[in-house]
């Protein structure tokens, strides 16, 4: 049984992803200019007004102690520390006090690691990202455009939410900004 479950499983595993699903088997990693960058599956922070945010993060991206906060939702530390995100979110994207925040921008991810936000979350930035990268009206509408083709919809039809994924988002901008200077 040792060999079964120990060898020969995992060996066939690794076969079946290798064959079907190579990007994903080997990290789904994210390239620019010939360098791995980060990956499809781990969100990582981008703090800079430049660049759209993720969400916030219980173990500072860290992969290895990936996890919540373990706040309860009667926690006032959870309370206040979602009070701070939301008016941060707020100030930093020139946004009024009435603007419905996606929770996503004010409560971290179970994992810690989540490298989705939703669309909405994504529009609410552009304002910020293009005042800071100066563009015109012409990028900035070919940024919404990029939100919209970039945006992943359920799987199956049915399953999660339209999601868009961070890095994924912020390579394109880079792109965007390159290609009109």
């Amino acid at each position: 049984m040792t060999i079964l479950t120990g060898f020969f499983y995992p060996l066939m595993i690794t076969g079946i992803g290798q064959v079907f699903f190579p990007h994903k088997a080997n990290g789904s990693f994210i390239m620019k200019d010939g360098k791995i960058i980060g990956s499809e599956l781990i969100g990582q922070k981008f703090d800079s007004s430049i660049y759209f945010w993720s969400r916030p993060s219980a173990t500072s991206y860290n992969a290895i102690p990936s996890g919540g906060s373990n706040y309860g939702p009667t926690s006032d530390t959870l309370r206040k520390l979602s009070g701070l995100r939301k008016t941060a979110f707020l100030t930093m994207n020139f946004l009024t006090d009435t603007t419905h925040v996606p929770k996503e921008m004010i409560f971290a991810s179970g994992s810690g690691l989540d490298p989705h936000i939703s669309p909405a979350s994504a529009l609410l930035q552009v304002e910020r990202v293009a005042s800071n990268r100066k563009f015109d009206t012409e990028r900035t509408q070919k940024l919404i455009g990029t939100i919209k083709s970039m945006t992943e919809k359920r799987q199956f039809s049915i399953l999660g939410e339209p999601v868009i994924n961070v890095l994924k988002l912020n390579v394109e901008l880079d792109r965007i900004a390159k290609n009109n200077q």
